[in-house]
């Protein structure tokens, strides 16, 4: 697990010196006019899915998407293409801003490994831009390319709706991570981290969790510290049909290599904010991300999949990694994982905010790229409905504190003004007796 993130500071604390009188009836009026002149922008709801596999094709008409799978049985055929493919924009596109976001970079020159069930270098929107490893060019599952596509597909290559990933330019490094039908331990995930980290991946994704610790994995990970890999892997595994890698503890657990020093671990949620119930639950994360209910790509076909489950976050968080990674080259592993963690939403776990990943530069961090041309619109979280509330408390808040040193500085000067003017009369005569 990453780094513990620094505490924010409380926003609009600050201690007022005395001031002159001001009428009670001041600051509700001015609360007021303010709301009254610059009404502050709600949140548009997203209103959930009612079933994990389905989604909005457009026209009111919904249908079922298939799901997939995350491990399959020995000898099973391999996962089909999907019959469906997608006409609307998924939510994950809106919730992380991603037409925004791309404006300030699109993962040029950076490699993603995804160390899972393999990857199809024809997979569509993955095409010239996959690496393969020795046999992870085959993926009978189909979770694998389905990750790398969130990661990576490539913008407006789709029927009718972006299915474009975090980082459309970057490049796939496809790792084996687990056997034919998805089944893994610690070994297999150990071998694919260091081979990600020999090839030179700047970005690790580890949509795999395991609940036992091993030797080889933490030392798998450090190798991959060392060679400036920022390895980002799932805090919790899915809970789906056909899903996950270990067996979910009955509280909180701790799952591997997500708790490893220096690695970013990463929990979903859903459309409305929420997660699964009956989901694994963590120990503990350093950022969460959409990963219920999540739309891309499958191996083969032009059809559309959904999934839900951490290993799903894991790759938007890891795309996320690779567009500040290629934005701002000098960054080191560490300090690309900072960026993400404290320009993250604040939440039980940070919630991921790409363009703020991207424009802003937190202190002690210098970057070269440039600033935006124009300012961003304020976005309020989709999260929960208190983002209004604060966004109109902190502006209130702020522009009482400048009426009120106004106020100040005007008192001031016409008491000033009036010691002025009292030293300058003629001085009263006096009367000799």
């Amino acid at each position: 697990m990453f780094a513990p993130r620094l505490a924010r500071p409380a926003p609009g604390t600050c201690r007022l010196a005395t001031l002159p009188h001001v009428p009670r009836s001041l600051p509700i009026a001015l609360c007021a006019a303010l709301l009254t002149i610059c009404p502050v922008p709600v949140a548009k709801a997203i209103t959930p899915s009612p079933r994990a596999p389905t989604g909005a094709l457009g026209s009111g008409e919904t249908v079922r998407l298939p799901v997939i799978p995350g491990t399959l049985d020995p000898g099973a055929s391999c996962t089909k293409e999907s019959p469906t493919v997608m006409k609307v924009t998924p939510w994950t596109h809106d919730v992380l801003e991603l037409s925004e976001a791309r404006k300030y970079g699109q993962g040029d020159g950076v490699t993603v490994a995804v160390v899972d069930t393999g990857v199809v270098p024809e997979a569509r929107a993955l095409k010239g831009r996959v690496t393969v490893v020795g046999d992870a060019g085959e993926d009978c599952v189909g979770h694998g390319s389905f990750v790398a596509g969130l990661i990576a597909a490539s913008a407006g290559d789709s029927t009718g709706a972006d299915l474009g990933g975090m980082a459309p330019h970057a490049r796939v490094l496809a790792v084996r991570g687990t056997d034919a039908y998805g089944r893994t331990d610690a070994d297999r995930v150990a071998a694919g981290i260091r081979e990600a980290a020999q090839a030179r991946a700047q970005v690790i994704a580890v949509p795999l969790a395991l609940s036992k610790k091993s030797r080889a994995l933490t030392s798998a990970v450090r190798y991959a510290t060392t060679r400036d890999c920022l390895v980002v892997a799932a805090a919790a595994p899915d809970t789906g049909p056909g899903d996950g890698t270990a067996t979910p503890a009955a509280g909180p657990g701790t799952y591997w290599p997500a708790a490893a020093e220096d690695v970013l671990s990463v929990l979903d949620f859903g459309p409305d904010g929420t997660r699964p119930e009956g989901a694994a639950e963590p120990a503990g994360a350093d950022l969460a991300a959409p990963g219920d209910k999540v739309v891309g790509t499958g191996p083969r076909g032009r059809g559309t999949f959904t999934g839900s489950g951490p290993s799903f976050a894991t790759a938007f968080v890891a795309g996320a990694a690779a567009l500040v990674r290629s934005r701002e080259p000098r960054l080191t592993a560490q300090e690309a994982a900072r960026r993400l963690t404290l320009t993250a939403y604040p939440a039980d776990a940070p919630r991921l905010d790409v363009y703020a990943a991207l424009t802003s530069v937190p202190h002690g961090q210098s970057s070269a790229a440039p600033r935006p041309a124009s300012p961003r619109p304020v976005v309020l979280s989709l999260s929960d409905g208190t983002g209004a509330m604060r966004i109109a408390v902190s502006v209130v808040a702020s522009s009482l504190v400048l009426l009120l040193a106004a106020v100040a500085v005007r008192g001031t000067v016409r008491g000033r003004r009036r010691r002025h003017e009292a030293s300058t009369e003629d001085p009263t005569p006096m009367h000799m007796p």
